[in-house]
C-alpha cells in the first residue's frame, strides 16, 4: 500500500468512529427500521431479492445491510479495517447476514472470489480511486455474465465548483485526472463538525468521459445515464432540502448538475 492509500486508510479508520455517532448517518434509526437507500438507487437498481450484490466502498456498510434487508445477498468492500470491522459487528448485531471484506478496490480480485449479479457503488466513491480502467476491469471480473453496475454518485462538473462567502459559487477546481492527487487535509468530515488535529488524504478528479469510457473499455454495455439537479447532501450553502430529503439551488445556479446514475450490463 502506497503512501496516497495508507493516509486514506488511516482517515477513513478515523471517520469511521465519528460517523458511527454522526446524525448524517443515523445509525440508530437504522437499526430501528428506517430505510437508508434513497429513491434514485431503489427505482434504478430494482429488486434484489435472491440476488447476490457486490458493494464497493461500502464504508461501514450501512447501505450494504440496506440492500440485504430488501433481500440481496451482500457482500460490501471497504479499505478501511475499522469501517469493516464496525460492518461486521452490525450485522452480527442487527442479525442481517451480509459479506464484508476489507481490501482496495484495485486489488480485490487478490481476495475475493464469485461473480455477482450486481455490481453496486454510491456517493463520493470516485475521487478516492486512481485508475478507473483498472477499476472497471475489476467490476467487469466481479459480474456475471448478464449482470449489471450500478453506479449513482456526485456528478464531476458539480466537483469543479467551489462556494466561496463572497463570491458565490464559482469554478476553482480541475475537471479532467491527473497523476498526481490532490492533497488536502481536513479537521472534520462530510458527516461531522469535528474540530481537531488536522488530517491529510488524496483525491483524484474524473471526468463523466473517463467514466464511461473505462466501462466500455472493460467489455460492459452503457444501458443509461441519467443526471439530476439535485445532491444528497447541502453541497454549497445556497441548497435547499425539499420534502424528498434531496436539496437543490433554488434559482441562479439550478443548472448545474450534481448527481449522475449510470447502468451497465456484462453481455451474455
Amino acid at each position: 500500500m502506497d503512501e496516497f492509500l495508507k493516509a486514506n486508510q488511516k482517515l477513513w479508520n478515523k471517520w469511521t468512529e465519528e460517523h458511527e455517532k454522526s446524525p448524517f448517518y443515523n445509525v440508530e434509526g437504522f437499526k430501528a427500521g428506517q430505510e437508508r437507500l434513497h429513491s434514485i438507487e431503489l427505482e434504478e437498481v430494482g429488486d434484489v431479492h435472491d440476488k447476490t450484490l457486490l458493494h464497493l466502498q461500502c464504508h461501514f456498510g450501512l447501505d450494504t445491510l440496506a440492500w440485504a434487508r430488501h433481500g440481496a445477498i451482500a457482500t460490501g468492500v471497504d479499505l478501511s479495517n475499522e469501517s469493516i470491522a464496525l460492518a461486521r459487528s452490525l450485522s452480527s448485531e442487527l442479525n442481517i447476514p451480509a459479506t464484508f471484506v476489507c481490501s482496495d478496490v484495485l486489488t480485490l480480485r487478490d481476495i475475493l472470489q464469485g461473480q455477482f449479479d450486481i455490481v453496486f457503488t454510491s456517493y463520493g466513491i470516485l475521487h478516492w480511486l486512481r485508475d478507473l480502467n483498472h477499476w472497471a476491469q475489476v467490476i467487469a471480473h466481479f459480474l456475471k455474465p448478464g449482470g449489471f453496475f450500478y453506479i449513482v454518485e456526485d456528478h464531476p462538473f458539480m466537483r469543479v465548483f467551489t462556494s466561496d462567502p463572497e463570491q458565490g459559487v464559482k469554478v476553482d477546481n480541475p475537471y479532467f485526472f491527473s497523476e498526481e492527487p490532490y492533497k488536502a487535509e481536513t479537521a472534520g468530515s462530510y458527516a461531522t463538525n469535528f474540530e481537531g488535529e488536522k488530517r491529510t488524504y488524496y483525491m483524484w478528479d474524473h471526468s463523466l468521459g473517463e467514466v464511461i469510457n473505462s466501462l466500455i473499455g472493460a467489455g460492459l454495455r452503457i444501458e443509461f445515464l441519467h443526471e439530476f439537479p439535485v445532491a444528497l447532501r447541502a453541497k454549497f450553502p445556497t441548497m435547499v432540502e425539499g420534502e424528498d430529503g434531496y436539496w437543490r439551488f433554488v434559482r441562479e445556479h439550478n443548472m448545474i448538475p450534481l448527481l449522475f446514475s449510470l447502468k451497465a450490463t456484462k453481455p451474455e
